[in-house]
């Protein structure tokens, strides 16, 4: 979550005054890491802090790839480092020719340096590309690299990047394997607390990638409460697919999996149809989720819908030629997994979000046809279970199709039949433009008039919308509420979606912080997820931060985001040492506060707002709609087949994993609005 800043370019300098050979600085070593963490690590928060475990691990996952490894530990020390061991082949210590370095150091201080270079090091590699590990070392006060090869053990200590010894054996072991050491520095990462949960889901999702792998977990910074995981997969993706599947109703017994290479190319794919409308669709290269697919992605998706269509004709399934299954027909209700492993990834973008080798395509398609048909052939009743659901699937596209093309008639996107309810912003530039989605008539208002009607648009709704989770897209559409906010984006919905035609670059969500607004919000993010994750995956959808309290004493107002919040203003700016506070009830709008228990009055008074509409249109737009002042939270995915789960247990139409993932999870609320 980051405010966000309103910043102006004086267009009238020079483009080359004071930019010449001077201004060109030169960084050594590990200092271009140092001074712009985020182009290797993405931020320097939560997801770049716990990015350095993943790529310490990435060096053992090639190994464990190679076959020299079969057990990775990582352990959470007290004093905030962390150690990642494994029993690999140990990092080379003896005297690089190139650099005059030992190897361990080269490979801890020099950018693209490592086994994943040249010939005669790793076939297939994760991480980084030779970069993750001398990126940790340069964004840790220290960190430790212990070797064990040779027959000895080997030892080499760093401070910010920059060795503090050279490496010297500390003593004799028969093992083989290396163990790092690091502690994140404070100068760099704005937050040191490792999750958990986050690393158990990360590194768990790595074992499934990585069949007969066993990762360790080891949290020992609480005195005397160590726990330990383990994760080890015989099945590989095969037992993913039955963990997304778990609290879903498969459509036939056996999960489909193939693994095979072919020209250098390892492709690996499980899949399970279950009685769902929406697909969960993961993808890997070299085990690096692979959020836009790429390549690997459209081979799956061709040879999937092909062979699916040579069976169905086949046995009689499909009569009419015009009857043919659609790739929108195959992939509903399929949960699937899709890896490849390959020597030389080509990725597009920093994020290595998509894979664009263009080999891997034939190579995916081959495998998967040649697997599938057998697959059908051989389990006649795991394919009838198959061809059913994606010939349900067909017939309910045609009464989609016939739905949407009814609702979203040609013309509504160009401006002319756009909802009555939204009220537009004046600019038609959609880089500069964003719409907030508001919870009922009162915050609309308050809302519209509030607004900088420049370019910022507002649609109200009235009540709850449709739990898309439990729904067709026909049965979505005919839902008023919906209707209006898909027309009002102009992206279309389904197969002809298209991000070229949204309107708006922000997609904010503005609901009231109690029960309702947030039972709202989960029903919109539901339907951005299931029909419009590419909105989410751009980075187009936010949630508004509109602030819980209003704090005044005579003329100054300070508005707070949370109970904690709220303290710190009255004991640290309104210099309130000790507070005896009256619980507000759900009706009171305000209350004094009382001083040090005495009927003296402090003179401070606290307003909770139930509601955005208790806010005046100022108000509103200098708390939650400003953009030099606001708090926006932009939506994301860092793990899909975990939000799938999540939307899936919670939206979902069965009831055991919900109540169970309510009395799990109760205890943990704070405040509960009800």
């Amino acid at each position: 979550m980051a405010k966000e800043k309103i910043t102006k370019t004086n267009k009238n300098i020079s483009k080359s005054a004071g930019y010449g050979a001077e201004q060109i600085t030169v960084l050594e070593g590990l200092e271009p890491v140092r001074k712009r963490p985020g182009m290797y690590i993405g931020n320097t928060a939560k997801e770049g802090l716990h990015h350095m475990i993943w790529e310490v691990v990435d060096n053992a996952v090639d190994e464990a790839m190679a076959g020299f490894c079969d057990r990775v530990v990582v352990t959470l020390h007290p004093d905030g480092s962390v150690s990642v061991d494994d029993n690999g082949r140990g990092i080379p210590v003896e005297k690089h020719k190139t650099t005059k370095l030992s190897a361990l150091e080269t490979v801890l201080t020099k950018l693209h340096a490592g086994g994943k270079f040249g010939e005669g090091g790793y076939k297939v590699s994760g991480g980084l590309h030779g970069v993750g590990v001398s990126v940790v070392n340069a964004l840790s006060s220290y960190l430790k690299a212990e070797v064990r090869r040779d027959g000895k053990i080997w030892v080499q200590e760093y401070e910010r990047g920059k060795a503090k010894a050279n490496v010297k054996p500390i003593g004799n072991s028969k093992e083989t394997g290396t163990t790092i050491t690091f502690l994140p520095d404070k100068q760099i990462f704005s937050v040191l607390d490792f999750d958990l949960k986050y690393i158990l889901d990360h590194l768990r999702q790595q074992a499934y990638l990585t069949k007969k792998l066993t990762i360790l977990v080891a949290d020992k910074r609480i005195k005397n409460n160590h726990s330990i995981y383990t994760f080890y997969f015989e099945g590989g993706i095969a037992s993913y697919v039955r963990h997304l599947n778990r609290n879903k109703t498969p459509k036939h017994d056996r999960v489909f999996y193939v693994e095979k290479e072919k020209d250098g190319v390892q492709t690996e794919i499980a899949l399970q149809y279950v009685d769902e409308y929406n697909e969960t669709v993961i993808s890997f290269a070299n085990n690096i989720y692979t959020v836009e697919g790429g390549m690997h992605l459209q081979g799956f998706r061709t040879a999937l819908t092909r062979t699916l269509n040579k069976y169905a004709r086949d046995k009689g399934f499909l009569k009419e030629k015009d009857d043919n299954l659609t790739s929108d027909d195959t992939k509903e209700g399929i949960t699937a997994v899709v890896s490849v492993k390959l020597k030389e990834p080509q990725f597009e973008g920093q994020t290595k979000a998509k894979l664009g080798n263009a080999e891997v395509k034939p190579i995916v398609e081959t495998v998967l046809a040649e697997a599938l048909q057998n697959f059908l052939e051989e389990n006649p009743r795991d394919a009838e279970g198959i061809i059913s659901k994606c010939l349900l699937a067909q017939k309910a596209r045609t009464a989609a199709r016939i739905a949407r093309d009814s609702v979203l008639r040609k013309g509504a996107f160009d401006g002319l039949t756009l909802p009555g309810k939204l009220a537009d912003c004046s600019s038609r530039d959609p880089k500069n433009t964003e719409i907030y989605i508001v919870e009922g008539d009162s915050a609309g208002g308050s809302a519209k008039q509030g607004r900088d009607r420049r370019f910022q648009a507002i649609l109200p709704l009235r009540g709850k919308i449709l739990n898309v989770e439990k729904a067709r897209i026909d049965k979505m559409l005919a839902n008023n509420e919906i209707k209006s906010l898909v027309i009002a984006l102009g992206t279309n919905i389904g197969e002809k979606f298209n991000l070229e035609e949204l309107r708006y670059d922000k997609i904010i969500i503005m609901t009231d912080a109690d029960v309702d607004g947030a039972h709202i919000r989960t029903l919109l993010l539901t339907m951005f997820y299931r029909y419009f994750i590419e909105l989410i995956n751009h980075g187009h959808v936010y949630i508004a931060q509109p602030p819980l309290y209003k704090i005044q004493r005579g003329k100054e107002i300070y508005y707070a985001y949370s109970d904690e919040q709220k303290n710190e203003i009255l004991t640290k700016n309104l210099n309130i040492k000790q507070i005896n506070e009256v619980e507000l009830s759900a009706d009171s709008e305000s209350e004094d506060i009382k001083k040090d228990n005495k009927t003296k009055s402090s003179g401070v008074s606290i307003q909770r707002y139930k509601g955005l509409g208790e806010m005046n249109p100022q108000q509103l737009w200098e708390t939650t709609m400003n953009p030099a002042t606001r708090l926006l939270l932009q939506v994301t995915i860092e793990d899909a087949a975990r939000a799938d789960e999540t939307f899936a247990i919670l939206m979902g139409s069965d009831v055991a994993p919900r109540k169970k993932f309510i009395s799990t999870h109760a205890k943990s609320v704070k405040n509960l609005d009800v």
